[in-house]
């Protein structure tokens, strides 16, 4: 959103948290970083490759792990924040700037070149989210303009991006808009499925699509809102009927309680996780991880780390890290990215 301002200490110290979790130890392993840069896009591939974004045009990427990292700033994008990023292969990734300066960027040889895929003509435009079904397949959400949340999409691999005619979105509620805290408010599942998730209203609110992109619903949550600092800011599905999704108020990051809640019908409805055993705070990103059988959960945001290791029923605070951004290839292997250039590994130890 616009208005959106996220502030976070620049902690600097290597800090290594285990995590004794269901006969799995488990920890944020701290990487040598290549940049100071704030980071928030993040976009896994595989275990190998992991590809970031964030301030002053920033685009980092490996290819071996995490062991090392190429840092590259897009040409002409030097001043832009650039919030999100999705990749789709060790080569082709499409990274996003906010404000009116959104614009939508394409690499195809690993960040060593890109071009210009996509910019904003009207004001009031605020890029917050990209992903993409498939090669081919994708969708990027902004703040509303004119009323309505504009939501881009192509079919050619993002040579091309399509405005979908704003009388298939439902109007937007008076302050209303995503958060680009950790360019997660925006979810696809299989081959047609998407969300997105709203904040700075009354309601914080699911915007839900099964026919990838053309039309959208609107569906009203429990999370913490009625203020421009509170909302929904990241979601997430396991397939097309669970999910979940976390918040609360990023200027009251350490506030419990309405801060994550799950579905099982897609998004139509919400309940809250009881506040005596939700994330402990404030959540920029959750997500489920990779080969578990969908049972673990990591969320985290600016107080630190939660999981669940209950479908997220129930979660425990691991530690006070702060993060913006998670993502995971395997049961084995996460990533997460934040302040100063923070870039963390999770590893499974024995």
């Amino acid at each position: 959103m616009r208005t959106r301002s996220f502030c976070a200490a620049s902690l600097r110290a290597a800090i290594l948290v285990l995590l004794p979790f269901a006969g799995l130890a488990a920890q944020w392993q701290p990487l040598a970083s290549p940049t100071d840069a704030e980071l928030r896009g993040l976009s896994v591939v595989s275990p190998s490759v992991v590809w970031a974004s964030g301030q002053r045009g920033t685009v980092v990427r490996t290819i071996d792990g995490g062991r090392t990292w190429r840092r590259d700033t897009i040409p002409g994008a030097g001043g832009l924040d650039l919030r999100g990023i999705a990749a789709t292969s060790p080569l082709i990734a499409h990274a996003i700037s906010i404000g009116d300066s959104s614009r939508i960027y394409r690499t195809t040889d690993g960040g060593r070149t890109w071009s210009l895929r996509w910019s904003a003509i009207r004001a009031g435009t605020f890029l917050d989210a990209i992903r993409f079904w498939d090669a081919r397949h994708g969708v990027a959400m902004s703040d509303p303009v004119a009323g309505r949340f504009l939501v881009l999409v192509t079919a050619d691999g993002g040579d091309s991006w399509t405005e979908v005619a704003t009388d298939r979105i439902p109007p937007a509620l008076d302050g209303e808009g995503g958060f680009a805290a950790s360019g997660s408010c925006l979810t696809v599942s299989g081959s047609s499925h998407a969300w997105f998730a709203s904040g700075g209203a009354k309601v914080a609110r699911v915007y839900r699509t099964v026919d990838r992109g053309r039309t959208w619903t609107v569906h009203d949550t429990p999370i913490r809102a009625a203020t421009s600092s509170a909302g929904i800011f990241s979601i997430a599905f396991r397939d097309a009927l669970h999910g979940v999704i976390a918040g609360g108020d990023y200027q009251q990051p350490t506030l419990r309680g309405r801060n994550l809640a799950r579905t099982s019908d897609g998004g139509r409805t919400w309940a809250l996780v009881d506040s005596a055993v939700s994330p402990a705070g404030y959540r920029s990103a959750v997500v489920y991880v990779s080969g578990s059988s969908a049972r673990l959960l990591v969320a985290v945001g600016l107080s630190g780390t939660d999981i669940s290791r209950d479908r997220g029923a129930s979660w425990m605070s691991v530690d006070t890290v702060a993060y913006n951004s998670v993502a995971f290839a395997t049961s084995s292997r996460g990533w997460a990215v934040g302040p100063a250039g923070r870039i963390a590994a999770w590893s499974k130890r024995p």
